[in-house]
């Protein structure tokens, strides 16, 4: 970083011409949380030292900002490189137009082949829309200590997770921490819910609009969701929380439980080495397939991008398995590339394992149905957990969505 400001204020020195040489490569980025933020620096300035003649221009935003403002970037004078999302979410900037096709990458460095698992999520009427360069698995992480001082093991079934929530709730501990202030954590409850409640299939037909919100079996997922509340399992005024403000309520023995994705590994204390698991998300119905969620993190050239070389040459670089393996140690993730080397930490052991074994992965709520039907579906979500009572008309709401989003 400190190479790109001493250039730009080089470039300012010698005017316009020296800007122009300089080639300036803009990028706009949503990693700041602190993991995310430290592997790009490394990684800008690794392709700033193998690509002396380009100047990048990192711009970081916080991810609830970032969401809102990549629309009017996109559509009026956009940076050469965005970060974005997999599945529905990258679909919806592709049918308007606005993101560049990179087929001609993915066939330079044989990524079909090297990154076989993320080709589906990546392809649009058959052509790759940008470049992946980590995913990460959902779970249950949970406070080992407070389950071995009450005797718990990890559930594996319904009945059992909701006997350890029992045992928790009885002894002043809140079962499971959750902050819906942003509304995807929510999301994540819904995924789950209805992946282990109907099934993959199910779920990603419901995503595409092709089940109605008022179907019998959603109304299921959310009656199993219910119990959860009811019984007062979650962590009280979550909604006043961001997912970050809740997992202090884990840290201090407070809370016992996080359904979140692997990213929340780093933000772990020190002084909780050894004392932190992981568990998948317990089976509700044994003839319904242990699907999971994996959303997939993504970067993408704007069709109106100005320079939009070496914006290719930026996504060749995030492509190469070493630099997808720099990264993922970062970020402590799985990189998508079969070249690469996750680390070995033990939760991402964990997750490989995991999603090794899964019947099939969903991207997540958000990135998989389309947007607008997603922000509707989210704000009902938060509402059920606050209101379980509104489920009726949350429901109707929603199928309205549905009807006018899916025509």
């Amino acid at each position: 970083m400190k190479k790109f400001q001493s250039l730009l204020v080089g470039a300012m020195a010698l005017g316009a011409v020296s800007m122009v040489n300089a080639g300036t490569l803009v990028i706009n980025s949503d990693q700041a949380d602190p993991a995310p933020k430290k592997a790009f620096a490394e990684i800008i300035q690794k392709f700033e030292s193998e690509n002396p003649d380009i100047t990048i221009k990192y711009n970081l935003y916080d991810k609830e900002g970032y969401k809102t403002a990549i629309r009017n970037w996109l559509s009026t004078t956009p940076p050469d490189i965005v970060f974005w999302y997999a599945g529905n979410r990258m679909k919806a900037f592709v049918d308007r137009g606005l993101f560049e096709d990179v087929s001609d990458i993915w066939d330079q460095q044989e990524l079909k082949k090297n990154m076989a698992s993320a080709a589906p999520a990546m392809t649009i009427n058959n052509k790759q829309w940008g470049i992946p360069y980590t995913y990460y698995q959902w779970g249950i992480y949970y406070r080992k200590d407070i389950f071995d001082k009450l005797g718990l093991s990890e559930p594996k079934t319904w009945e059992e997770f909701l006997a350890v929530n029992e045992t928790l709730k009885a002894n002043d501990i809140a079962p499971i921490a959750i902050g819906t202030k942003y509304l995807w954590t929510a999301a994540g409850w819904f995924d789950y819910m209805n992946l282990r409640t109907n099934g993959l299939d199910f779920h990603i037909d419901l995503m595409d609009g092709k089940i109605p919100y008022t179907d019998p079996r959603v109304r299921k997922t959310f009656e199993n969701w219910k119990v959860l509340i009811d019984k007062g399992y979650f962590l009280e005024n979550h909604a006043s929380y961001s997912w970050q403000e809740a997992q202090p309520f884990m840290y201090n023995g407070k809370a016992a439980m996080y359904l979140i994705g692997n990213f929340i590994v780093p933000n772990f204390p020190k002084e909780l080495d050894g004392k932190m698991g992981f568990f998948q998300f317990p089976q509700i119905d044994p003839a319904v397939g242990m699907a999971e969620d994996a959303p997939m993190d993504t970067i993408h050239i704007p069709a109106k991008a100005a320079n939009k070389e070496d914006a290719r040459k930026f996504l060749t670089f995030m492509a190469r398995a070493d630099n997808q393996t720099l990264v993922n140690d970062a970020l402590l993730q799985i990189p998508p590339h079969a070249k690469a080397k996750a680390p070995d930490d033990f939760f991402l052991n964990k997750g490989v394992e995991m999603l090794n074994n899964a019947s099939g992965t969903a991207q997540f709520y958000d990135r998989d149905t389309d947007p607008s039907m997603a922000q509707e579906g989210m704000k009902g979500f938060q509402e059920f957990m606050v209101k379980p009572e509104r489920l009726d008309a949350i429901l109707q709401r929603l199928e309205g969505v549905r009807k006018r989003v899916f025509k």
